[in-house]
């Protein structure tokens, strides 16, 4: 486990694969996809990159903590030819006009996602920078069913023109929504495609909770 400032960053099993259900969810979205150039905005242990560079795909992962990126590199087995850039990721994507496959947006400062990464004008840049088949990932931690924080960064993603698709688990208090937007009309709820050598049946069930619920609007 790799914890910061008392909150758990990433926790995985002896192999390097996540025991954490909502990075099992983004990597099972991102199969489905058949995606093969990930950009990952935000670290933590690079589980999540570990278990896509292991599948095949090109991984590009950016972070402003360089600490993150040796603490991946030597307790996480993150591979060596998984890409590691120190910085901000908005920077980094509007510097580098590469284009993605998937771009997941997983980055806190303690609980909250940077605000640089929820506004409109964030949304038109990944559109930029995005294949024209390509989806956006986007965790968000909600407190509860009546927290407004993922429904109001989704509303920025449809103002950017983007289809957009909420991942939940409805009813739990502290919990991940993923937020899905690019080309996400057919996508499933996801299931357990890397067995951890632990918990495989509790990550399981808990992905089984998840569904894809209509986006509140406010107002």
């Amino acid at each position: 486990m790799y914890w910061q400032n008392q909150s758990c960053q990433s926790i995985a099993d002896h192999n390097g694969v996540s025991l954490a259900s909502y990075i099992h969810a983004i990597y099972g979205l991102i199969d489905q996809t058949g995606g093969r150039n990930v950009l990952l905005i935000g670290c933590g242990g690079g589980t999540l990159g570990t278990m896509l560079a292991r599948a095949g795909r090109s991984v590009t992962i950016v972070d402003i903590d360089p600490l993150s990126f040796a603490l991946a590199r030597q307790h996480f087995y993150l591979p060596a030819e998984v890409a590691c850039r120190v910085g901000d990721g908005r920077a980094f994507l509007e510097s580098n006009s590469d284009e993605f496959d998937v771009i997941v947006v997983d980055a806190y400062i303690d609980n909250s996602v940077p605000q640089q990464f929820c506004g409109l004008d964030f949304f038109e840049l990944i559109a930029c920078r995005l294949v024209r088949s390509g989806v956006m990932l986007f965790n968000v931690l909600v407190d509860h069913d009546f927290d407004k924080k993922a429904d109001a960064i989704a509303a920025n993603m449809a103002k950017a023109g983007f289809d957009v698709r909420v991942l939940d688990a409805t009813g739990q208090v502290g919990r991940n929504t993923i937020l899905a937007c690019g080309n996400v009309a057919d996508l499933r709820r996801p299931t357990l495609v890397v067995d951890p050598i632990v918990l495989r049946d509790d990550l399981s069930g808990e992905l089984e909770q998840l569904h894809f619920r209509k986006r509140r609007v406010s107002g």
